[in-house]
């Protein structure tokens, strides 16, 4: 509770920092309700084949739409896009839901969500913009960052309750009505602020070329084509949950068009419950892993067409989201295990990519499914596809498991580290493939005060002498780590660090840190206190009275 006040209070500071924060969970509720809202929609006027032609229609603008979004926010003033992302959504939504309500054809309503689902692609690349040029300092974009991972994760919960409730008291129409509010407030929490303009970003040509080299890894590396692939296959179950779970909702349970929000929130509260399990992946093959976490979410899924109790449903799809998360994590993982460290980025990269692509095939799949064979055959197929890949790959998949390198002696220095101690699994596997082995004779200089900070040091072997104005205030050995403060703090050094005997260490850039430390807010919560108690200890230093 004290960490979160923390973030909290080092982000009310900054009353710019506060409106975007603001206005960004407002869109993250409105993205996911009028989602989950229009499959509604779709079903009750053409059914499942509606629904899935409609998903796609707004999938495939969004992914056309999202590498010139990138572009725009590289080249032009973040707020204006950030703004004019909030603006193009909240007329695409208000205009479906005058359509709605109006009882004009459905076509002007689809019309409507395809514009708004375009503009969402304008967001995210303005939004990761913008809060870097709001805030002053390290500690602040790290509290603000944090706040965001948050926010996102409880909004989206958030969106299925609210899609819930709302079918159950009015209509359809009223969540795009509200959703059109909210992204009003949106625009005005916004529509103030000054951002400093970014540099003007790389060329079209280098954009390519990165996606190409992502493409060319992937067609040379059978571990990198099937990991990749099995990825797309997890995209396509997701995209044809979408569509399920309205057609379970409905048809199935006959519960009504609330339960499609319903149904929503317990897929993911399933995956935020089961998802945190991936820290005992840390060092473990992951193999049996990914097959046991598709087979479990093939039978759970399954389950669902031989049975309409509404509970043991709600059960039922808990377990598929926490299995489709533990599957992702242990996938992903794997992957980063498996391509050459310099090409992880572009990798995954291409993984994201195809995301949009896989989503749009699911929701294809979802209702053509229900055309052939209907509700109960739906469900079965898609349960099908996870376990159906690990079964025709599953002695690929092993190879691939049994030689990829697990960087164990890193891992476990890591763990030593109090500031690392309870970082999720996938993160810290993630951080120990980053760190690079150095060495140095006594007497070599590690860092020296009042230069800047560009690495964190983790020893691995040997004694480091921290000194202050050339006094030693400290020794350092295996299992301890130096640099911190200069990096999060976003100042310069405060001490000397000289080896005293031959030193093994392991050195960490600084993007690698703080992204490690960014992204969870434990570890941040960690490090901010190690960084607290060490300023307070050289100030008495400085001032014994």
């Amino acid at each position: 509770m004290t960490a979160a006040l923390r973030i909290f209070t080092q982000v009310a500071r900054s009353a710019a920092l506060v409106r975007v924060v603001a206005a960004y969970a407002l869109f993250i509720i409105t993205e996911y309700a009028v989602w989950i809202a229009m499959l509604v929609y779709a079903y009750a006027h053409g059914g499942a084949t509606q629904a899935g032609l409609i998903a796609l229609a707004q999938l495939l603008p969004a992914a056309v739409v999202a590498p010139v979004a990138a572009a725009l926010a590289d080249r032009h003033p973040p707020v204006l896009v950030l703004a004019g992302g909030y603006v193009a959504q909240a007329l695409g939504t208000a205009g479906t839901a005058v359509a709605i309500l109006s009882g004009a054809a459905p076509f002007f309503a689809y019309a409507g969500a395809v514009f708004a689902s375009a503009a969402v692609s304008l967001t995210r690349p303005a939004q990761a913009v913008v809060v870097p040029a709001l805030t002053v300092d390290v500690n602040e974009l790290t509290a603000t960052n944090a706040l965001i991972g948050w926010i996102e994760s409880v909004s989206i919960m958030v969106a299925g309750a609210l899609v819930g409730v709302t079918l159950a008291v009015w209509s359809v129409g009223y969540v795009f009505a509200i959703a059109a509010v909210l992204l009003a407030g949106a625009i005005v929490l916004v529509s103030p602020l000054r951002a400093r303009q970014p540099g003007r970003g790389t060329g079209g040509g280098s954009v390519l070329a990165h996606v190409a080299d992502g493409f060319g890894e992937v067609y040379r590396s059978p571990p990198a084509r099937l990991l990749v692939g099995m990825l797309a296959a997890e995209d396509v179950v997701v995209g044809a949950l979408d569509v399920l779970f309205v057609v379970v909702a409905i048809d199935l349970l006959e519960a009504g068009q609330a339960w499609a929000g319903y149904l929503n929130t317990a897929y993911g509260a399933g995956g935020v419950l089961l998802g945190s399990l991936g820290a005992l992946f840390v060092g473990r093959r992951l193999g049996p892993v990914i097959a046991v976490s598709a087979v479990l979410l093939g039978v759970m899924l399954a389950a669902t067409s031989l049975t309409s109790d509404r509970a043991v449903v709600v059960a039922l799809l808990a377990l598929v989201g926490g299995s489709r998360a533990l599957f992702e994590v242990a996938t992903r993982t794997l992957l980063q295990r498996a391509v050459a460290a310099e090409m992880v980025a572009r990798v995954f990269g291409l993984a994201e990519g195809l995301n949009m692509a896989g989503l749009a095939v699911g929701s294809l799949l979802a209702s053509a499914l229900v055309a052939l064979g209907g509700d109960r055959v739906a469900l079965a197929g898609v349960a099908a596809v996870l376990p159906l890949v690990v079964v025709v790959k599953g002695r690929l998949l092993t190879r691939i498991d049994q030689h990829a390198q697990v960087p164990v002696v890193e891992i476990s220095l890591l763990r030593s580290i109090p500031l690392f101690r309870v970082l999720p699994g996938p993160s810290l596997e993630g951080l120990a493939r980053a760190l690079q082995r150095v060495q140095y004779p006594p007497g070599a200089v590690l860092m020296r005060e009042g230069a800047e900070g560009d690495r964190y040091y983790a020893v691995a072997d040997g004694t480091v002498e921290i000194s202050q104005a050339g006094r030693c205030i400290a020794r350092l050995g295996r299992g301890t780590g130096l640099g911190e403060i200069a990096l999060l703090r976003g100042g310069p050094r405060t001490a000397t660090a000289t080896a005293e005997t031959p030193v093994t260490a392991y050195a960490l850039d600084r993007e690698s840190f703080l992204t490690a430390v960014n992204g969870h807010v434990p570890t941040l919560r960690s490090a901010t206190h190690i960084v607290q108690d060490q300023l307070e200890q050289d100030h008495r230093r400085r001032d014994p009275s």
